[in-house]
């Protein structure tokens, strides 16, 4: 449990105790339970919709946070994994292979973090080595031979910055995936499910729309390694993740993402099975706004879009 959201805690336990009197028959605490209800909705919505940035990064990072192999049976169906780069190995921090939704069969890439120890140590807690993104631009690829769209859902503190990964190329991979994916002549959609961090996220991210989930971040360096840079001392986090601007509304008032996905009261992890349904819609929706789009136009926009973002300030 994060520490804003104790008192949200203490309301669902009262709520809890009310419950339990009612079932071993020792009164009825109707009026009291929907009047502990109410306001427990109403503290919920007050307490996220005032998240700092330091604390939208904890809940990005929430250990009950929806994560790709969720919502892979929530939001998608028929998956089939493809496998390795045709190089090295099989990098199981970033998977991908196709998949279904709605209507549309897409090619599906994305991090997989896990969800329990021994799952996040074997996916290198989703930071991908180069193979991995050597994997996510042939899958990429093979959409395009079969004229499908390709989804990339993005949780990633970085890349991966294991010496290993250094030797076997993971600048050249990232630096690849970012020219190549301007030249995709299918679309691409993304979206930021949790942390996007630094090139590691944005090696999968040059979508033709880009999205985020509402409480999810996306920057250059995580804030602890920015604050060890500039103050040399991790405690300045906080301070760094302001200065960041990396959670959802900033950054799409500067033109880097597209849209901003709704996550259920209290966030994700609090109503997973909500989040998948709303993130469903979205992919539905966006996936829609661009079947009639022509090879030609999809690269043209994706370039100018890109080359037009960042500014000059005199």
């Amino acid at each position: 449990m994060l520490e804003f959201e104790k008192p949200i805690a203490d309301m669902e336990n009262a709520i809890e105790r009310l419950k339990n009197l009612m079932q071993e028959n020792k009164g009825e605490f109707y009026e009291q339970i929907a009047d502990l209800e109410r306001k427990c909705a109403e503290r919920k919505k007050e307490i996220y919709d005032n998240l700092t940035p330091w604390q939208t990064v904890q809940v990005a990072r929430h250990s009950q946070r929806p994560v790709l192999q969720d919502y892979l049976s929530t939001v998608f169906s028929d998956f089939m994994e493809l496998h390795g780069d045709r190089r090295f190995s099989d990098d199981k921090a970033l998977i991908g292979g196709f998949a279904g939704i709605g209507q549309y069969k897409v090619m599906l890439v994305g991090t997989n973090k896990g969800k329990t120890t021994g799952e996040k140590v074997e996916r290198n807690f989703g930071m991908a080595n180069p193979e991995g993104y050597r994997k996510a631009l042939r899958l990429m690829k093979l959409a395009e031979c079969f004229n499908i769209p390709v989804i990339t859902l993005v949780d990633t503190p970085a890349a991966s910055p294991l010496k290993e990964a250094e030797e076997r190329g993971q600048h050249e991979a990232i630096a690849r995936n970012l020219t190549e994916m301007i030249q995709i002549t299918v679309p691409i959609i993304t979206v930021i499910t949790g942390e996007g961090g630094s090139g590691g996220a944005l090696a999968i991210a040059v979508g033709d729309l880009v999205a985020m989930l509402s409480y999810s971040i996306y920057s250059v360096i995580p804030p602890e390694g920015c604050a060890g840079i500039l103050w040399r001392d991790g405690s300045y986090a906080p301070q760094a993740a302001e200065a960041l601007k990396l959670t959802a509304k900033p950054l799409l008032g500067l033109g880097v993402i597209d849209e901003i996905i709704p996550e259920p009261p209290g966030g994700a992890h609090n109503n997973p099975s909500g989040m998948a349904e709303i993130l469903k819609e979205s992919l539905i929706r966006y996936l829609k706004q661009y079947e009639s789009w022509s090879p030609a136009s999809l690269k043209t926009k994706r370039f100018a879009k890109y080359a037009a973002m960042g500014k000059f300030i005199q």
